[in-house]
């Protein structure tokens, strides 16, 4: 009796998903207008698609060895030095704090004077160390990033259409790639973090994330002739997220670990985490929305 309600269900889910998997679309429509809506606003505002941190801008970093109020140290320096970021540092079995770094971007010099004055000693290679990046080099480094970024986008899309050779599933695929990592770069402005360099490796990472479990689809629904497309789609869907759910554990686990530790690492599982995420909406949801819609139309044409 459990099996024929069970199998009953499934019919009907079935059915359903089969009457309005069209629909469904409207929801990745939504959120991708949403987003050029609000990065138009943030364009407009920042005169930049997100905000940068001093790698990307230029600035001085100063590391501070001993044990600091950070609280305090922050509410000080900011009416003193431009624009200031400060992170601990904390060693990884005691989880003590060693270090401050303060970011700022205040020249290296000024910085260091107004360090001292506000320390009460001498800053030294003993007790601190000391990086400045200038602005013009800080804004070459950014547009090479951002080349590099763009490229690797344009190799994907150009590798996608050459291995399927259609233009719609290949559409697809470049579509859900694209609003992966759009949609990531709105919730990473709308939650304030500063992209660094280390910022822009994990969209270059992500890249490669998004494609992955849409080429599975992809190749799964258009190869695989012997089953219906349902089949097709459920077989790949099982295989795509168990893929994408190791990812996202192994990614938070990452980030629980090395959050107290490393700001920079934090920010890159950051990013990954909100793309993948990003990846199983826009895979399971537009990816397979527009394949299955092709693939109907083609059979009917047959």
């Amino acid at each position: 009796m459990e099996e024929q309600t069970e199998k009953k269900e499934k019919k009907n889910l079935i059915e359903f998903y089969n009457k309005h998997y069209k629909m469904l679309l409207i929801l990745p429509a939504l959120l991708l207008i949403f987003s050029f809506i609000y990065m138009s606003f943030f364009y407009s505002s920042n005169h930049d698609i997100f905000k940068r941190d001093i790698s990307l801008t230029g600035g001085t970093s100063a590391t501070i060895y001993g044990k600091f109020d950070i609280t305090n140290l922050k509410q000080d320096l900011s009416v003193k030095l431009e624009e200031v970021n400060i992170k601990e540092i904390f060693d990884l079995i005691t989880k003590e704090q060693k270090a401050v770094i303060i970011e700022t971007k205040t020249g290296g010099e000024e910085t260091k004077k107004i360090l001292e004055d506000y320390l009460k000693y001498k800053l030294d290679d003993n007790n601190s160390s000391f990086e400045f990046s200038g602005s013009t080099l800080s804004e070459s480094f950014y547009k090479q990033l951002l080349i590099a970024l763009f490229v690797a986008f344009i190799f994907m899309a150009i590798v996608v259409l050459i291995i399927f050779r259609t233009v719609i599933p290949s559409a697809a695929v470049i579509i859900s790639a694209f609003a992966d990592i759009f949609m990531s770069l709105t919730i990473v402005n709308l939650l304030g973090i500063k992209i660094s360099s280390a910022g822009i490796v994990a969209f270059l990472m992500l890249i490669g994330y998004s494609v992955d479990t849409d080429i599975l689809l992809t190749n799964r629904v258009l190869k695989s002739t012997d089953e219906t497309i349902n089949k097709r789609i459920f077989g790949a869907f099982k295989t795509g997220m168990t893929m994408t759910i190791i990812a996202i554990l192994s990614v938070v686990t990452a980030l629980i670990i090395v959050k107290p530790f490393s700001s920079v690492l934090s920010k890159i599982f950051t990013i990954l985490l909100i793309g993948l995420i990003f990846d199983i909406f826009n895979t399971w949801v537009t990816n397979v929305s527009i394949l299955k819609w092709y693939m109907e139309k083609k059979e009917k044409k047959q």
